[in-house]
C-alpha cells in the first residue's frame, strides 16, 4: 500500500469515490439530492496551500481517501484556527484494517506541522459505526446540529 498526496490527475477517481461517500450517507439524510450531489471542491482542496488531500493506493487503485483543511475558528474559541477533516473513505473490501487511522494520522501530522493542534470533523448522529471509529482515535462529540422540517 502506498499513501500519497492527491494530484489533479486523481480527480476522476476521487469524484467517483465522493459518490460512494454520498451513497453511504444517503440513509442518514433524506434531503441529499437524488442526482449530482457533491460535497467537496476537490480541485481547490488539492491545489490550495491550506489543505491536503491524501489517497491510499493498493495496486494503483485508490482504496482510501481523506483531506484536511486549515480553517479559521469561531471568534469565541481560544484557538484561532483548526484542522477540518473530511472525505474520510475506505473502500468496503479494505475496511477494518486500520486504514482510516493511517490516513487520519498522516493528515493530522500535516496539520500539526502547520501549527494546528485542534481537529474537527462532521459525522451523522445515526452513523454509530463511524462515531465509534472516530472515538477510538480520541475524538469526542462536541456540537450537535439540530434540524427541523416544517411542512
Amino acid at each position: 500500500m502506498h499513501l500519497r498526496i492527491a494530484t489533479q490527475d486523481d480527480i476522476n477517481d476521487l469524484l467517483h469515490l465522493e459518490q460512494a461517500v454520498v451513497e453511504a450517507e444517503r440513509p442518514y439524510n433524506s434531503h441529499i439530492k437524488a442526482n449530482n450531489a457533491t460535497y467537496y471542491d476537490l480541485p481547490a482542496l488539492i491545489s490550495e496551500t491550506n489543505s491536503q488531500v491524501l489517497v491510499l493506493e493498493e495496486k494503483d487503485q485508490i482504496i482510501a481517501t481523506g483531506y484536511i483543511q486549515i480553517r479559521a475558528s469561531k471568534q469565541s474559541l481560544s484557538h484561532e484556527q483548526h484542522g477540518y477533516l473530511g472525505f474520510m473513505y475506505v473502500a468496503p473490501d479494505f475496511r477494518g484494517r486500520g486504514l482510516n487511522r493511517l490516513v487520519m494520522d498522516a493528515l493530522m501530522g500535516w496539520g500539526r506541522a502547520h501549527g494546528v493542534n485542534i481537529f474537527y470533523l462532521d459525522v451523522y448522529a445515526e452513523n454509530q459505526a463511524a462515531i465509534n471509529a472516530y472515538q477510538k482515535l480520541g475524538f469526542t462529540p462536541s456540537l450537535v446540529e439540530m434540524k427541523l422540517e416544517c411542512a
